[in-house]
């Protein structure tokens, strides 16, 4: 047996931000004076990344050391020579992979 939502139990009414469906509650006339109700789910906080100031200002006090940024660039040129050789070494293999061998 499939079930699915008829437009009875399903209004067509959604959330603006997380798109989940909202059902339609009937209140009595006399609960409106009693007051609102607390809350079922804590109200999230959105989270926003701090100010770009902000997170530069750890490192204004720094010294910049160059015999350790000479080397930190060095190894990040070997690193991506090593890449690009993988890489062309790859072609290589598979370009000859896909060569149908020739008959005599």
């Amino acid at each position: 047996m499939i079930l699915g939502m008829s437009r009875d139990t399903h209004t067509g009414v959604q959330c603006p931000r997380c798109q989940s469906h909202l059902a339609l509650v009937h209140v009595p006339a006399n609960a409106a004076a009693a007051g609102p109700p607390p809350p079922a789910v804590p109200a999230k906080e959105e989270w926003t990344p701090p100010p770009v100031a902000e997170v530069l200002a750890v490192y204004a006090d720094r010294v910049k050391d160059s015999a350790t940024a000479m080397r930190g660039a060095a190894r990040v040129r070997e690193s991506l020579n090593r890449a690009r050789a993988a890489a062309a070494q790859r072609r290589t293999a598979q370009r000859t992979a896909r060569q149908t061998p020739k008959s005599a």
